[in-house]
């Protein structure tokens, strides 16, 4: 294959379509050929502002400086420093740095690996060694990824395990606090909806999984591929007195919601919950594969030597390149950006459901810091039974709108089984940059809406 100055745009993509797997999905059929900051440019030319962050990686930009030159760096060093063979500088560089950060301060063993999906196998693995117990409880409408393990705890969508089961057994599913999924208005009280949830839980250990044989609950405190729908205090409360009771562990999911996402630099700090196993990735290395299962040394020194592991895990750019994002996580003030956006994100989602034009099309306004969703009405919804149906809006609001996104220069993507679009900006989004993004949003709804 020529290389790409060579080649025209059209014919790059015409070789990938040919070339790269039916599996893929894409937004847009282009090369992404640079990255800077919260803009991407393709290889026709256009420069995409974007919302995606590659779904939650790049928090800090694209190419950030520092964290580029650090990995840079790092390849002049050491590149594959195999954790099986011995330690790395980067690799406890990255602890030190990730210990002050922890949601609790139990939280003081680490293992790194490359992915999100990863980590959940870690997880499931640790679960049932330290327990002696097989069964994990999953809930409804969550992602936990595509490798075997984490696709049998994955619920958002069949898409993710069709046509390959049976899956891994032992897994049971629990409602998630999602007012749409219960069938309850979006407005009931979120102590309302976590009672629900933790006593179709008590019957779940009553009828399905005795505590006896349950290793782990495992949640993702902010729904991602579900619908982006945040935990009550509640109910995140309730989990981890029903876990202590029984001696279950409770995993906390903070692959996406992690890092800065939310306001803080774990969701699961707002609820004052203490996670068993704690697991990120995603934003952790800013585009360099990266992943943790973070937990206590109480259970971790249960292991056998060996019974983890991986070529690649914890690699030694990808751990420099998380190192420098930390300090600039901290050095440049990030969380209060995260805060400061998220305030002026929400007040112009909630000013288009404010518009007795588009109301009627605006189901929900949701989320925490720059983990946002909007979500859409729709006339079929998931079904006839589905409660929302609202059969006066237009059809596919959101793949609608996203698309004519796109089409006025910003990336975005869609989530869920229901009409819903996230946002996920960079945390360190200009407040210029965040105004643009939501005059495009608010422009595409109002011409999909009115084309009907």
């Amino acid at each position: 294959m020529a290389s790409s100055s060579t080649q025209s745009h059209a014919s790059l993509v015409e070789f990938g379509q040919k070339h790269v797997t039916k599996g893929l999905g894409r937004v847009v059929e282009a090369v992404l050929q640079k990255g800077e900051g919260s803009y991407v440019t393709l290889g026709d030319g256009r420069k995409m502002l974007d919302f995606t962050c590659g779904i939650g990686v790049t928090n800090l930009g694209h190419c950030h400086p520092k964290v580029s030159k650090a990995a840079a760096d790092q390849c002049m060093n050491i590149v594959h420093a195999q954790c099986s063979i011995g330690f790395h500088e980067p690799y406890l560089q990255l602890i030190e740095r990730l210990l002050p950060m922890m949601p609790h301060p139990s939280l003081d063993s680490f293992f790194f690996w490359n992915s999100g999906s990863e980590a959940v196998e870690g997880a499931i693995k640790l679960a049932r060694t330290v327990t002696g117990r097989q069964n994990i409880i999953t809930m409804q409408g969550a992602y936990h990824g595509r490798t075997f393990g984490a696709m049998a705890l994955t619920k958002s969508k069949t898409i993710y395990s069709e046509g390959v089961h049976p899956l891994m057994p032992g897994v049971f599913v629990l409602p998630y606090p999602f007012w749409h999924q219960l069938g309850v208005p979006a407005d009931t009280p979120s102590s309302k909806i976590a009672e629900l949830c933790l006593n179709q839980l008590s019957l779940l250990l009553a009828q399905a999984t005795t505590p006896k044989d349950t290793a782990a609950i495992i949640i993702e405190p902010v729904l991602g591929e579900g619908g982006y729908v945040p935990a009550p205090t509640e109910l995140l409360q309730g989990l981890r007195d029903i876990c202590d009771k029984h001696g279950i562990l409770l995993i906390i999911d903070e692959v996406q919601s992690g890092y800065g996402r939310t306001g803080k630099n774990y969701f699961i700090e707002y609820s004052g919950v203490r996670p068993d196993i704690l697991l990120t990735a995603k934003g952790l290395a800013n585009g360099f594969p990266l992943s943790g299962v973070i937990s206590r040394r109480e259970l971790t020194d249960k292991l056998k030597p060996g019974s983890m592991g991986g070529t690649y895990a914890g690699n030694a750019v990808s751990c420099a390149a998380a190192v420098a994002a930390a300090d600039v996580m901290k050095e440049e003030k990030i969380l209060e950006n995260v805060n400061a956006r998220s305030e002026e994100l929400f007040s112009a989602l909630n000013a288009l459901r404010s518009n007795p034009k588009l109301a009627p099309a605006i189901l929900d306004v949701r989320g925490k810091g720059l983990m946002v969703a909007v979500e859409f009405a729709s006339p079929t919804g998931t079904g006839p039974y589905d409660t929302f149906r609202n059969p006066s809006v237009p059809e596919k609001l959101a793949s609608r709108v996203a698309k004519k996104c796109v089409e006025k220069g910003l990336l975005i993507l869609t989530t869920s089984v229901y009409e819903v679009i996230r946002f996920i900006p960079a945390l360190n989004i200009s407040k210029e940059d965040l105004a643009k993004g939501c005059k495009i949003f608010a422009e595409a709804v109002e011409e999909v809406v009115r084309e009907g």
